[in-house]
């Protein structure tokens, strides 16, 4: 029998992409928590700090992308393509807090689908930063990453494929269309409240000076 010739052939095939496998997963792991870091230092306006957290996360994820290239059923298993969205959203949420060009899937390194996921990602940080610009009173400023948000929106439903093709992309982008209404929400909110207050203002303004 030639089971001790398959053995060794099959064997040595596994081994191999299990060793390819041990040394991506924890690459993988440190791309999303350098990210993680990034948009942290984002939000804090640490940006020299945020850059370096992006850097080394996409020192990891070209190791973890080459570690897999001759191994596609281990490459597309789904953590890999998990770093990549969230490498995509630490860049793309640095982008648009900063009004730095968003930047190219190719450029990037990564493949499409976790791009525009990451993408759709990032949109739950810009409402966070643009609560921020709210508490600070800066409501023009919230206006125009209100815009940012409806052209990314837009941008990402113009995508309308099957779930294979893009997947749990229909998904965030439900969720970033429900994060831009309750922004919009918030923003208009803080604008009437501004408006009113100084409408109190001025009239408290002119009783004074009736008074006087």
């Amino acid at each position: 029998m030639e089971l001790e010739g398959i053995n060794v052939k099959i064997r040595e095939s596994l081994d191999a992409k299990n060793k390819a496998r041990e040394v991506a997963l924890p690459k993988a792991r440190q791309v999303i928590r350098s990210a993680s870091l990034a948009i942290r230092a984002i939000h804090r306006e640490r940006y020299d700090e945020a850059q370096k957290h992006l850097g080394d996360s996409k020192t990891a994820l070209v190791e973890a992308q080459s570690a897999l290239k001759v191994y596609p059923e281990i490459y597309f298993a789904g953590f890999l393509q998990d770093a990549e969205k969230e490498y995509s959203e630490g860049m793309a949420t640095f982008a648009l807090v900063t009004g730095t060009p968003l930047p190219d899937p190719d450029e990037l390194g990564i493949s499409y689908p976790p791009y525009l996921s990451g993408l759709g990602e990032a949109m739950g940080e810009l409402r966070r930063h643009i609560l921020d610009i709210i508490r600070r009173g800066k409501l023009t400023e919230g206006e125009r990453f209100l815009t940012i948000m409806d052209d990314v929106y837009y941008f990402l439903i113009s995508f309308d494929y099957p779930d294979a093709l893009t997947p749990g992309l229909r998904r965030i982008t439900d969720l970033a269309r429900s994060v831009m209404e309750k922004t919009r929400g918030d923003l208009t909110t803080a604008m009437r409240q501004h408006q009113l207050m100084g409408a109190l203002g001025n009239l408290d303004d002119k009783l004074h000076s009736e008074l006087t």
